[in-house]
């Protein structure tokens, strides 16, 4: 049994603070050091099923605002929220962006989403850009100028030349790598404050 199977203590600790994972860890600790979430933000929440981080923001803006949530999935049951809408679909999808954008513009977007691993480094690592690199489109089509940004990367997977396109974008962008990732993980985040 690896690590990935018994529930460690941020496993325990989501399941009894009513998070239906544990990475919302993540983001309560980029939240903790950059401010990504205010009351009356805007927050759209990419790849967001089972819904951890898109329940942490709803918990931040404590019914203002509004968090719009993307996944091919569809969010944990225990996900809800008067200001929350969820569009489940692709993405890659016109359609989904399109709604997306009409549910915006942005002060905060935030993506935990992993690509399906396949245990091959090389190949896995590919994917987790791609995904940033979506990310980062729906960033800067969406987020509105002043606004934040947070993504999950695969370490080795071009976080230099996103960083330093971010650093185009963002007043500042650095990498985070939060306590609450698994020690074997080869994940860590880019933070991008401050949309110029």
């Amino acid at each position: 049994m690896n690590s990935y199977e018994k529930p460690d203590f941020w496993s325990r600790k989501a399941f009894s603070e009513g998070y239906p994972a544990r990475s919302v860890y993540k983001l309560q600790e980029i939240d903790e050091k950059y401010g990504m979430l205010k009351k009356n933000f805007r927050v759209l929440d990419l790849g967001a099923a089972p819904g951890s981080w898109t329940t942490f923001a709803l918990r931040t803006l404590d019914g203002t605002g509004h968090v719009t949530s993307i996944d091919l999935n569809p969010l944990s049951k225990s996900v809800k929220g008067d200001n929350l809408t969820f569009i489940q679909g692709d993405l890659y999808d016109e359609e989904v962006r399109r709604q997306a954008m009409e549910l915006g513009p942005y002060d905060s977007v935030i993506c935990d989403a992993a690509p399906p691993t396949t245990g091959n480094r090389v190949v896995d690592t590919a994917r987790s850009s791609g995904l940033v690199e979506l990310a980062m489109f729906y960033a800067e089509q969406m987020l509105k100028k002043g606004g934040n940004f947070t993504v999950k990367i695969f370490q080795g997977g071009d976080q230099q030349a996103f960083l330093k396109k971010m650093r185009e974008l963002f007043t500042t962008a650095k990498g985070f790598k939060p306590e609450a990732c698994r020690s074997e993980s080869f994940e860590t985040y880019l933070v991008g404050i401050g949309k110029k």
